[in-house]
């Protein structure tokens, strides 16, 4: 009976663990805020708050292609594009 216990909770835990990863960021933003409506431990709401304030643009990147904005550092260089490498088939002795 406890063992079946621990293996549903963890199957559980592990279930909303993977739907908050795999969730867009606007479903993670407003499921922080909702959660962030209880009273919950510092340790739960500390990064609760972070994505509930996280305002993001929805690409993902933490803005690692912008330049710094006013005020800031020089902008950095745009990144180059991929480069093309040939393909070289090299055929097998015969045997």
């Amino acid at each position: 009976m406890t063992q079946t216990l621990i293996v549903a909770l963890l199957v559980v835990a592990c279930s909303l663990r993977a739907a908050w990863i795999l969730a867009p960021g606007a479903a993670r933003r407003a499921v922080a805020r909702a959660l962030l409506t209880w009273s919950l431990p510092s340790a739960f709401a500390a990064p609760l708050r972070r994505h509930a304030q996280d305002a993001g643009d929805g690409c993902g990147c933490d803005g690692c292609d912008k330049g710094a904005g006013p005020g800031g550092a020089k902008a950095s260089k745009p990144k180059p594009g991929p480069t093309v490498a040939p393909i070289t088939f090299h055929p097998r002795p015969p045997r």
